[in-house]
């Protein structure tokens, strides 16, 4: 015969197992009726990307230390500073390839960041001033109107690049005069060849200057874009 108090033990636990099995359930359909709701609120339309674009790529090659022009076709945003990134991104990958014509390892994740800032040296545009509307120096005006404030955008001019550059790159660039130059003129030439506004271009290392990118291509220097494009398959 069954003692009373394990009957009694018994009992409680079968009920303890029926009260769990309904929160179970219950819980289980909350998270279903959870799921359902996201899946309606998620957007029936797939994220815009970036339209195809052609890009010019000036490749370094070590067999004959030349800038070679290469076209590629990639998505490329609108602004500037990620265009900028992005061109140059598909050149270090080129770079870091098995079959690289000049080998350095990193790729795309070697650039940091690209910055446009107005180039320091840029003279003003004769045009921009004219182009600004003629406001009357009187509050009235000539004919006693309220002068229109017309916001006018001043004229693009010349810009410096600032291509920050990861410590991992430079700590795992060969090192050599023509093998470091060749990389640094690459960089230059493209952005050039993809931004004709950027004039000039300067180098960052985490953020940091750096006097060197592997121990002896300058990068204290301010370089100027044009003079890193040669003609097709002329040394830089």
């Amino acid at each position: 015969m069954i003692p009373r108090y394990q009957t009694v033990l018994f009992v409680i636990l079968l009920l303890a197992s029926a009260a769990m099995s309904v929160l179970l359930w219950q819980l289980r359909e909350r998270a279903h009726q959870r799921l359902l709701a996201g899946q309606d609120s998620a957007p029936t339309q797939a994220p815009q990307v970036a339209p195809t674009e052609q890009a010019t790529l000036l490749v370094a090659s070590d067999a004959d230390s030349s800038l070679l022009t290469q076209v590629q076709s990639l998505p490329l945003p609108q602004d500037s500073g990620s265009r900028a990134r992005v061109v140059l991104g598909k050149l270090l990958d080129l770079y870091a390839a098995p079959d690289a014509s000049h080998p350095v390892p990193g790729g795309a994740a070697s650039v940091a960041q690209v910055f446009l800032l107005p180039a320091p040296d840029a003279e003003p545009d004769p045009a921009g001033a004219s182009a600004r509307p003629s406001v009357d120096s009187k509050p009235g005006g000539s004919n006693g109107e309220k002068p229109r404030s017309e916001a006018v955008s001043p004229p693009a001019g010349p810009e410096l690049a600032v291509v920050n550059l990861t410590g991992a790159f430079a700590a795992s660039h060969p090192s050599g005069l023509e093998t470091e130059t060749l990389t640094v003129l690459s960089i230059c030439g493209t952005l050039r060849a993809n931004l004709p506004r950027v004039t000039e271009v300067r180098f960052l290392v985490d953020g940091q200057a750096r006097a060197t990118l592997a121990g002896h291509a300058d990068l204290t220097r301010t370089y100027l874009a044009a003079e890193a494009v040669p003609a097709e398959g002329a040394h830089p």
